[in-house]
């Protein structure tokens, strides 16, 4: 029987990896399989032993793309126990060969405190960039698109990102395909909820991790001819009639828990100019609309708007606030269970905007619990966010901080997609295609978690829904940005919002985030280099 599969398992010494070994061996598909170890784990007699520290770094994947002596490579991500179904094997090679993918991957069953549970996965598109993309554990490569892709790797040297780089390498080679059927089982070792895996990517203590990744991307987009380089646009504020300076925007539906809270962080806002605050209620059915009818009828500046539509998501509610008259120049946000961090938010956010000429500011925040408590992972400044490199970086990432906030005569003419989750990114990723985007680099808000969030804990077909649209709006993205660096057009917004390009001065900051002030959003903070640092 034709055996015409290499295999590659991380192993740390467990014994699951033994049993799935011995069930590869038992398919007769196998010619050998080799296990990634780290010197001093124990042998296993029927195994070949390829010695990396670290299974997902280029040398790793160099060592297994020489020691690949067949047409396919099966290659096990993640060090867990995994029961192949029925003729998995088989199926994995059929779709390869029908459909000259250089990577397959497939739905699985997860296995979870005695219960079993689909665990579909979500169809890979050119824009599914971010590096926690769910493959699941088992993946099926072409070993010949490898071979090629091993050697076109950003460097040699990576600890974390060498499997990263890879799947990038292999997807601009030859399509990389999913198989909606559950072909193994595996055991769920990851026991947090979603709402708690989601902030990974900005936890301080994964930014080694961050800045290969970062890297690999990068290379990438510069690949695919997707790679965005300074000077970006600064946009010229109008002079022309605002009712106000700032204004707060709030959507908000059945938070009566919370709403009043945020109302009176706006409140307590201190600045030289007029502010207000439009709290866009989604004809919530709790006391919500209640209190912020009471807290406007006790403050002018406070604007109770109802829309007449019932089918705007919380992009749609934003859509009503901006194009509202009584809407200011800058549009901040604030959701409706968080609060300002004390009473120089707005002020300081109006700041960066008239220093820096932008036409988005992105602060930080403070992760803590409903009481205000702080948790892990502390605070999220988006480090990683640089002059140079922010826009890439916006494509791999999930999210781009807070409080955002937006010069509203451009984002009248972009506009928010009308939905739930990932508006906020998707508008983000549009201005930064172009215009220049401040940052502010310590906490300014304060995001509370609780069982009261949406993405507290999704289940997995939430999960995969959420993912999905933001990995097509990223996709959407890279090809409006291929198409603006081919000449092609691709810009956010009409000409009507009057930006003018500058050139790029090296400037420092009159004041350091150390200091508690902005950065300017010319210069990264703490001067850092042009490869961002998390």
């Amino acid at each position: 029987m034709a055996q015409p599969i290499t295999a590659f398992l991380p192993y740390s010494g467990q014994g699951h990896t033994a049993r799935l070994a011995a069930d590869l061996a038992a398919t007769g598909l196998v010619r050998r399989t080799h296990l990634l170890a780290p010197e001093g784990v124990p042998r296993l007699p029927s195994c070949g032993h390829l010695q990396v520290e670290s299974p997902h770094s280029s040398a790793a994947v160099q060592r297994l793309a020489d020691a690949s002596s067949t047409s396919a490579v099966l290659l096990q991500l993640t060090d867990t126990s995994i029961e192949l179904g029925a003729f998995a094997l088989q199926r994995l090679l059929q779709v390869q060969a029908a459909t000259g993918a250089s990577l397959v991957y497939a739905d699985h069953v997860s296995v979870q405190q005695g219960g079993r549970s689909p665990h579909p996965a979500i169809d890979y598109q050119e824009g599914s960039l971010r590096d926690d993309f769910d493959f699941g554990p088992l993946v099926l490569l072409d070993a010949e698109a490898l071979k090629v892709a091993a050697h076109q790797l950003r460097r040699d040297t990576y600890v974390h990102a060498g499997t990263y780089a890879l799947r990038l390498a292999l997807s601009r080679r030859a399509p990389v395909v999913r198989v909606a059927e559950p072909l193994y089982s595996t055991v769920e070792t990851d026991g947090r909820t979603s709402g708690e895996r989601g902030f990974d990517y900005v936890d301080p203590r994964n930014r080694a991790r961050q800045v290969e990744m970062e890297e690999a991307v990068t290379y990438h987009l510069g690949k695919v001819k997707a790679r965005l380089e300074p000077p970006f646009k600064a946009v010229r504020a109008r002079r022309g009639p605002f009712p106000v300076e700032a204004t707060v925007v709030i959507p908000v539906r059945n938070r009566e828990r919370t709403i009043g809270d945020a109302i009176e962080s706006v409140r307590r806002q201190e600045a030289p100019f007029d502010f207000n605050v439009i709290v866009v209620d989604n004809h919530s059915t709790d006391g919500t609309g209640r209190t912020v009818a009471e807290a406007a009828a006790r403050d002018h500046r406070v604007i109770h708007r109802v829309p007449e539509r019932r089918d705007l998501g919380i992009g749609g509610c934003w859509n009503a606030a901006v194009h509202d008259e009584r809407c200011g120049r800058y549009a901040v946000q604030l959701d409706s269970d968080d609060l300002y961090k004390d009473h120089t938010t707005l002020d300081r956010v109006v700041d960066v905007f008239r220093r820096e000429k932008c036409a988005m500011v992105i602060g930080s925040y403070q992760m803590t619990n409903f009481n205000l408590e702080p948790i892990p992972p502390g605070v999220i400044d988006h480090a990683e966010w640089t002059p140079e490199n922010g826009p890439n970086n916006a494509l791999r990432i999930n999210g781009l901080g807070a409080p955002r906030a937006f010069y509203t005569p451009l984002l009248r003419q972009v506009n928010l997609p009308n939905t739930s989750y990932g508006e906020d990114y998707a508008v983000g990723l549009a201005l930064s295609r172009e215009y220049r985007i401040g940052r502010i680099y310590d906490p300014i808000y304060v995001c509370r978690r609780w069982e009261g969030n949406t993405d507290a804990d999704l289940d997995i077909a939430q999960a995969n829904a959420n993912n999905l649209y933001k990995d097509q709006v990223r996709t959407f993205e890279l090809q409006a940005r291929q198409r603006l660096l081919a000449g092609k057009g691709g810009g956010p917004a009409s000409k009507r919002a009057a930006p003018t390009a500058t050139k790029r001065k090296s400037r420092v900051a009159k004041t350091s985030p150390a200091k508690g002030r902005a950065v300017s959003a010319t210069t990264p903070a703490a001067k850092r280099k042009s490869t961002p640092r998390r």
